[in-house]
C-alpha cells in the first residue's frame, strides 16, 4: 500500500458513514428544527430592541445557541411524553420515536442533556435569562405536554405561553432586567398562538380525535372555533399597535404593524366566512392562515429588529 492509498484509509475511516449521518438527522428531527426557527425569529428582534440597536455580537451568539439548545430540548422531551399519540396521528407519524428510529431512553437522556448544555451557556449571558429558560423548558414539557395537552381544549392557549418566553429571554440577556416593551411583545406571540395552532387542528382534527387529544376544533363547533381565533386575532393586532408607543419606535413600525395586522384578520375573517357559509371542509383552506400567520409573526418581527436602527428613529 502507498503512502497515498493509507492516508486516503485513514481520511476514510475519520469520516461520518451513511449510517452516522443517518443518525444525526434522526436525532435533529427530535428537537423539531422548523419550531426552533420560529422561535429565534422572535428573540434576534427583540435583543435589537432592547439594545436599542445591535446588540454585543457575543451574547447574541451565546443567547442563539443557548436558545436553540434549550428549544431543542423541550421539543425532544415533548416527543418522548408524546410519542405513543404521535404514532397515531398522520401529521406526526413519521417523527423518530413513531418510528422507533430512537428509543425512548435515548430520546429522554438527549433531551436532558440538550437541556443541561442550554443553561450552561444561558448562565454566562445572565441569571435571569438562564431562569427564564429553564422556566421556558420546564412549563412547555411539564405544564403543557403533561398536564394540559390531553385534558383541556385551553391547552393551547395557556401551553402557549412557552412559547412566549423567547421575548422575554432576549430582553433579559440584554438588559438583566424585563421591562414593559418586552412584556408588550409576550402579548404578541400570546394572542398570535392560538389562531396560529387552531389553523393546524382544523386541517387535522381528525388526527387529534383519534390521538383522544382535544384541540379546541375536536371538542367545539367549527363556527365557536373561528369565532375565538378572531378574537385572539383582534387581541394581537392590538398588542402589536400598543407597542409603538410604549417601545417608543417609529411610524414606519405602525404602517407595517397596520399593514399586517389588517393582512391577518382578513385571513381569519375569510376562514370565517367560508365555515359559516357551510362549505365543505376541505374548501375551508385553514393552512392558508396557518402559513400566513409565520409570515405575518416573522415580518412584525423583523420590523422590531430593524426599527432601532433607523436613522430617523
Amino acid at each position: 500500500m502507498t503512502v497515498v492509498d493509507a492516508a486516503s484509509v485513514a481520511v476514510a475511516r475519520r469520516r461520518p458513514g451513511p449510517g452516522t449521518w443517518a443518525t444525526i438527522r434522526v436525532y435533529v428531527a427530535l428537537t423539531k428544527p422548523r419550531i426552533i426557527e420560529l422561535l429565534l425569529v422572535t428573540t434576534v428582534p427583540t435583543m435589537f430592541l432592547a439594545a436599542g440597536g445591535v446588540p454585543s455580537l457575543t451574547l447574541v451568539l451565546a443567547t442563539f445557541v443557548g436558545g436553540s439548545l434549550a428549544a431543542g430540548s423541550a421539543n425532544s422531551l415533548n416527543c418522548f411524553v408524546d410519542r405513543d399519540i404521535d404514532g397515531v396521528m398522520s401529521r406526526t407519524g413519521s417523527r423518530p420515536l413513531a418510528t422507533k428510529q430512537v428509543t425512548p431512553r435515548a430520546a429522554l437522556i438527549f433531551g436532558l442533556v440538550l437541556g443541561v448544555l442550554s443553561l450552561a451557556i444561558m448562565v454566562t449571558v445572565n441569571l435571569l435569562a438562564a431562569g427564564l429558560t429553564l422556566f421556558a423548558i420546564a412549563f412547555y414539557v411539564i405544564v403543557y405536554t403533561v398536564g394540559l395537552k390531553r385534558r383541556t381544549a385551553s391547552n393551547i392557549v395557556w401551553g402557549g405561553i412557552a412559547g412566549c418566553m423567547p421575548v422575554l429571554i432576549g430582553w433579559a440577556a440584554v438588559t438583566g432586567t424585563l421591562a414593559w416593551p418586552a412584556w408588550v411583545l409576550f402579548g404578541v406571540v400570546f394572542w398570535w398562538t392560538p389562531p396560529h395552532f387552531w389553523a393546524l387542528a382544523l386541517r387535522f382534527r381528525d388526527d387529534y380525535a383519534a390521538a383522544g387529544v382535544p384541540m379546541l376544533p375536536v371538542v367545539a363547533e367549527p363556527r365557536v372555533v373561528v369565532r375565538r381565533m378572531l378574537g385572539h386575532s383582534l387581541a394581537m393586532v392590538a398588542a402589536s399597535l400598543l407597542l409603538w408607543p410604549v417601545a417608543d419606535l417609529t411610524a414606519l413600525y405602525l404602517v407595517a404593524a397596520l399593514a399586517l395586522g389588517a393582512v391577518f384578520l382578513g385571513s381569519v375573517v375569510g376562514l370565517r366566512r367560508r365555515v359559516l357559509a357551510g362549505l365543505p371542509e376541505d374548501q375551508w383552506r385553514p393552512m392558508r392562515l396557518f402559513h400566513w400567520s409565520i409570515t405575518y409573526l416573522t415580518l412584525l418581527f423583523v420590523m422590531v429588529g430593524i426599527d432601532p436602527l433607523l436613522p430617523f428613529g
